[in-house]
């Protein structure tokens, strides 16, 4: 089945060339030009990725971004003409997958939105959908076996409790991504964040103690100052 794509752009000119462009790729596609609508459509229907203006009417790209993860982990690329490292480091902190700047080039946004569904496709690994051999996801020597509940560390089998589980698998589930403290409480704990740092920390901690060969120097959980944490590079 062909990927269907949600670009939610108020300029008209951008968004009809965008959706030609992804169309002649073999993509289905829907619009929305304002921030009301694309909420209204996400409701109703499954995307693959969005593509996603930051300077929307009605509601604006932070704000349907922040909606959007409070119950997706579907990619998100933003394309703004924003491109201050502030505007990036909200982008990125509040959800996004990926941030293009414009005016961009049509090859690179393709390039883009390519590489963003490969990396959902190969990594998100749905709980209903085990088949009859174990199925892992795999990230440099890190192996995490979605049967056993487990991981492998450089050939070293380490049993994690459930919520240090969840986390790796968020984690490797979306490479590229930075989380914030309220988005892994919220994807993980599935209550309201109110301001639960130490439950998160201690859990990284406890993570970092099983998996890294040096804690204070971590390999695979980075923390990114000021907006929370990602997989290593």
């Amino acid at each position: 089945m062909p990927n269907r794509i949600l670009i939610v752009e108020d300029d008209r000119e951008i968004s009809q060339l965008i959706e030609s462009h992804l169309t002649q790729e073999n993509y289905i596609v829907c619009t929305a030009f304002d921030g009301d609508e694309a909420s209204a459509l996400f409701q109703r229907e499954k995307f693959d990725l969005i593509l996603l203006d930051l300077m929307l009417p009605k509601l604006n790209g932070m704000e349907l971004l922040k909606r959007i993860r409070e119950t997706s982990v579907v990619p998100v690329l933003i394309i703004s003409a924003k491109d201050s490292d502030l505007d990036k480091v909200m982008g990125l902190g509040f959800g996004a997958d990926d941030y293009l700047n414009k005016p961009f080039s049509i090859a690179v946004l393709t390039a883009r939105v390519q590489a963003a569904i490969r990396r959902a496709t190969q990594y998100i690994q749905t709980d209903n959908s085990y088949q009859e051999d174990p199925r892992t996801i795999q990230f440099k020597d890190l192996i995490l076996d979605l049967h056993l509940f487990s991981v492998q560390v450089r050939g070293q089998v380490i049993q994690l409790t459930s919520k240090e589980f969840q986390i790796l698998k968020l984690f490797l589930s979306h490479p590229s991504r930075v989380f914030t403290k309220e988005q892994i409480y919220q994807l993980i704990w599935e209550d309201d964040y109110l301001g639960n740092e130490n439950a998160i920390n201690v859990h990284i901690r406890r993570l970092r103690e099983k998996i890294e060969e040096d804690p204070s120097s971590p390999h695979y959980i980075r923390t990114i100052w000021g907006i929370g944490y990602k997989l290593g590079d």
